[in-house]
């Protein structure tokens, strides 16, 4: 059985950004909500012991639904941080590492124009759905990339190392209609050491670091 993730920040570390309720909801009702249904959907199935990276690849439906918005949200949680009080500061660009800010430089002119791009991916996906900074290993270079509903890279030959959820749910209850003013404010959070990290490791072992990640959060439920 598949359990839901424990936060990596306490909910109550966000309050210029992102409110308990609004993690309450999110976290406890919406992410909750794919973990109850993939359970449910894989109990006698050939899936009920595989691992969630394996259903991800070679499932469809439902269970392709259910699966990849675990592992979408598992990542999101990571992709952000507070201002202060954290290891991995929110909003530390000195937490960028050289590799990674080289590697912005040169995909998209300058840092700023990274943020602009990537903000306004994110703004103009209709509907709901993602917004990801990749590593695209087919052409080894970044990447923005918008997916819809339960959509993620993963399965497109493609390492995730960023990503803001701009389904409503995840927004509504702080910001209402405002999807510029929550990503404005996510952008203020991004946890750059993660995202370092996760450049780092797809440099490193490609696709298998997805699987690594994915691994490392639910090691001890299969």
């Amino acid at each position: 059985m598949f359990k839901l993730r424990n936060l990596p920040n306490p909910v109550n570390a966000f309050k210029d950004f992102y409110s308990e309720e609004a993690f309450s909801y999110h976290h406890g009702k919406h992410h909750q909500a794919y973990v109850t249904n993939l359970n449910n959907l894989i109990k006698g199935t050939d899936y009920e012991n595989a691992k969630l990276y394996d259903i991800i690849e070679k499932s469809s439906g439902g269970l392709f639904n259910n699966a990849a918005q675990i592992y979408n949200h598992d990542f999101f949680w990571d992709c952000f941080a507070p201002l202060e009080g954290s290891p991995n500061k929110g909003g530390c660009l000195k937490c960028l590492s050289d590799e990674l800010k080289k590697a912005i430089d040169s995909k998209f002119g300058s840092f700023d124009k990274f943020k602009e791009e990537f903000l306004k991916s994110a703004t103009t996906l209709f509907g709901s759905g993602w917004a990801w900074l990749v590593y695209n290993l087919d052409t080894k270079s970044l990447e923005l990339v918008q997916t819809t509903n339960a959509q993620t890279p993963i399965t497109e030959h493609k390492v995730p190392l960023l990503v803001v959820d701009v389904w409503e749910h995840s927004y509504y209850i702080d910001y209402r209609n405002l999807r510029p003013s929550y990503l404005e404010k996510f952008f203020n959070h991004i946890n750059w050491a993660f995202v370092s990290q996760a450049y780092e490791w797809a440099l490193k072992n490609g696709k298998g670091t997805v699987a690594f990640y994915i691994d490392s959060i639910h090691k001890e439920e299969r």
